[in-house]
């Protein structure tokens, strides 16, 4: 399955968005190891924010990311936060499978 990973990003401090950013990569690979496609929609909204000039960044972290999710077959949900939640609710609304952990996956796999 292509499963995205959704976590909270916005923090107070480049650490700790560091940090959770580390979080949602350590379990996507963790799925990666089990055989899934993980994808994450901050990995792939923050290169391209970093080189945008202009316009209300949260808006297009937010555009981007859920086009990504938009196209998973499910979402592993480590923990609630705006615009997480935002990725659950899309994913719930195509019908699709959220998760909170990784033996969640492991189970509905059998």
């Amino acid at each position: 399955m292509i499963i995205g990973v959704a976590g909270p990003y916005s923090a107070e401090t480049e650490a700790q968005r560091q940090k959770n950013l580390d979080t949602m990569n350590i379990a996507a690979a963790r799925l990666l190891e089990l055989g899934h496609i993980p994808v994450i929609g901050m990995n792939a909204a923050l290169p391209v924010i970093e080189k945008a000039s202009g316009g209300d960044r949260y808006k297009h972290i937010m555009d981007i990311s859920l086009a990504v999710i938009g196209a998973c077959d499910a979402l592993l949900l480590l923990a609630e936060s705006k615009g997480a939640n935002m990725e659950r609710d899309l994913i719930l609304s195509k019908g699709r499978p959220v998760f909170r952990t990784i033996e969640e996956v492991i189970h509905y796999e059998q």
